[in-house]
């Protein structure tokens, strides 16, 4: 068989091909995901669910001067590869090497950066609406927004905008169903609804046929509107009410692997002025049937065995301590049943974040509210309002996109709400859009608030049990970092962390790092070799574990006993731990020397942790040269 996707160097050599060669295209592109996945690992499912539409949408549109926003970004390594980027495929995630989500700054094709979710209409109206303003009236402006991502509020808040809007603007809906876990509420409902409707389903095949099947485009344009506007009108009313309400001109739901049809339908619609939604129902992990079977698990499965499916045991030695997720989700379960006003709450992550294991034993005590920060803070709030403990569990960087809610609706009415901020400081492989860099700076200046970061598995249990407790008035967070912590034995008895109170770990004579964190564990290991490597040196070691409050008797007896102080974090270097060791010691008019060391002033890109680590000068080896160059 003729291997046409190596043939395939940009979307321009789609344009002449056949349908059964854009079908063999698709065939292969599908089989080139699944074969560079299982050895180069990444996102998975969500790829495999667009190949067809990746395919069509490049060879009916004139990218890159038409515009396509992949929404949410993990869907689009299909989209990388027919763009010019099939031999740097391999380097997808590594350090040095494509980024896993489409990037401005990597290809032009690349319209717009999507690494979280719910973007892509605001972003491509803003485009649609620019194109107006410099004359550009035959440019396309297409949001491929899916797995979830119309669950976000910022979808239907451009949704809204857009449908005043008279700008060229084609959402392509991708529904499948899922996020990373299965969609939640209403909307997915609704979904489901319309498109496992039979009878729908049925008299829309047959008119299909009636009118000519693959021949349809030959029909007049608007003979074909008024005939898709009565199918829906007869045999699904509210099959197009919510988009058209919004004065979209809603088509669909079609079959988003049935690649004429797709082809077809998008060549009609590219002839169509105005705000319009395509509806395409997919099946995440298509191609793959272990995949499909498990989509969650298949959404970035790691390495697998291209010939049987099966995901590859990891190697993992059971002797290591747990990762910081499942010591949360068992923790959590712990504290539940010790105390009934316990809640768990998401925003589409109940997998990832270990909520999971609550939901199974008490799944009416925990919410997945869907890809929708800003709800889960505020949904949070009116819980904790009403007397409940809701442990809010939100990635670090998405909680950037619920910022006002944590400042006006928790911080401001002082309601104690749990947050746990996962997957906290460096996260490798995801990179700049999902690292969690900045919250240690933009909670500090909030005030009430009481900010934490376990050195490990210990000290998160405890700050659980602490946050929970009757004494406890305030809001809570506790930042920690994804993956595997340090202590093997974990489970000891829960005991109250004293808020606002670090721990002396090492004492020394001449610098003393205090830190906070996880990466503490990187100081201690680094505080050891630089001993070894001029005994006559002695350093000592804080671990703070509270940001806000910070301990101030301990900064006090720090700075009173070192000759240098050297902070750490895995947080940005501006407006964290660093500054408030510096604004300490300024009040009070120290003047030792003070040494930051922290994320850049930058965005960081992607890799693995060590590596990255390593170029901001917090690995191990780091802290030890910067200890001894004094």
């Amino acid at each position: 068989m003729e291997n046409l996707l190596d043939k395939i160097h940009t979307p321009q050599d789609l344009k002449s091909l056949s349908m059964d060669e854009l079908g063999l295209v698709a065939s292969q592109l599908r089989e080139y995901i699944i074969n560079m996945v299982s050895s180069h690992p990444g996102h998975l499912g969500a790829s495999l669910g667009t190949v067809e539409l990746t395919v069509a949408l490049h060879h009916v549109f004139n990218t890159p001067y038409d515009r396509i926003i992949w929404d949410v970004g993990h869907q689009a390594y299909g989209h990388k590869i027919i763009t010019g980027r099939k031999d740097l495929f391999a380097t997808n995630r590594t350090y040095g090497g494509l980024s896993g989500f489409p990037s401005m700054a990597e290809s032009e094709y690349d319209a717009f950066g999507t690494g979280h979710s719910s973007t892509s209409i605001s972003a491509a109206l803003g485009m649609a609406v620019a194109s107006v303003l410099k004359g550009e009236k035959n440019r396309q402006h297409i949001a491929v927004i899916g797995d979830g991502a119309m669950t976000g509020g910022l979808a239907f808040e451009g949704l809204n905008n857009a449908g005043v809007s008279r700008s060229n603007l084609l959402v392509v809906l991708n529904d499948n169903g899922m996020s990373i876990d299965t969609s939640r509420g209403a909307l997915s409902r609704y979904f489901t609804r319309m498109t496992a409707s039979r009878s729908y389903n049925h008299f829309k095949d047959s008119v299909w046929d009636m009118m000519g099947g693959d021949r349809r485009p030959y029909y007049p344009q608007r003979f074909i509107s008024k005939i898709s506007g009565a199918i829906k009108s007869l045999i699904s009313p509210q099959a197009g009410n919510l988009f058209e309400a919004l004065n979209f001109r809603y088509f669909g739901p079609i079959d988003g692997h049935d690649l004429p049809t797709l082809v077809a339908v998008l060549q009609d619609l590219r002839t169509i002025q105005g705000p319009k939604l395509l509806h395409v129902v997919t099946t995440k992990g298509k191609g793959l049937k272990e995949a499909e079977a498990a989509p969650t698990l298949y959404h970035a499965p790691g390495r697998f065995d291209v010939k049987t499916g099966k995901i590859l045991p990891a190697g993992i030695d059971l002797s290591l301590a747990p990762k910081y997720q499942d010591v949360f989700g068992k923790t959590i379960i712990e504290l539940a049943r010790r105390n009934p006003r316990i809640v768990g709450i998401t925003p589409a992550m109940p997998t990832g974040c270990s909520l999971s294991m609550m939901m199974k034993k008490m799944p009416e005590r925990v919410f997945d509210v869907g890809i929708a920060e800003q709800h889960a803070v505020t949904f949070s709030a009116g819980l904790a309002a009403e007397g409940f403990v809701p442990f809010c569990n939100i990635y670090s960087s998405f909680a950037q996109r619920a910022y006002d809610q944590i400042i006006h609706d928790v911080a401001l009415q002082k309601l104690p709400v749990v947050f746990c901020l996962d997957r906290a400081g460096l996260v490798g492989e995801d990179g700049a859009t999902h690292h969690g860099a900045f919250d240690l700076a933009f909670l500090r200046p909030v005030p009430g608030i009481i900010v934490s970061a376990p050195m490990n598995e210990r000290e998160l249990r405890n700050l659980m049990y602490t946050a929970q407790s009757p004494e406890n008035k305030l809001p809570f967070v506790i930042r920690y970092p994804r993956g595997r912590g340090v202590v093997p034995r974990w489970k000891t008895p829960l005991e109250i962390q004293p808020v606002g109170k670090g721990t002396c770990l090492k004492e020394g004579r001449d610098t003393a790092v205090v830190s906070i964190g996880h990466i503490g564990n990187n100081a201690l290991k680094a505080v050891v070799s630089a001993e070894k490597t001029k005994p006559e040196k002695s350093f000592g070691l804080y671990n703070m574990i509270y940001l806000k409050p910070i301990d101030e008797d301990l900064l006090h007896e720090i700075f009173k006993r070192y000759k240098r102080v050297v902070t750490l974090e895995d947080g940005i270097v501006t407006g964290g731990l660093g500054s408030a060791v510096c604004e300490f010691a300024a009040r009070h008019r120290y003047t030792q020397p003070i040494v930051r060391l922290a994320l850049p002033d930058r965005f960081v890109a992607h890799g693995s942790v060590a590596d990255l680590q390593k170029e901001c000068g917090i690995d191990v080896e780091g802290i030890a040269k910067t200890l001894l160059d004094d």
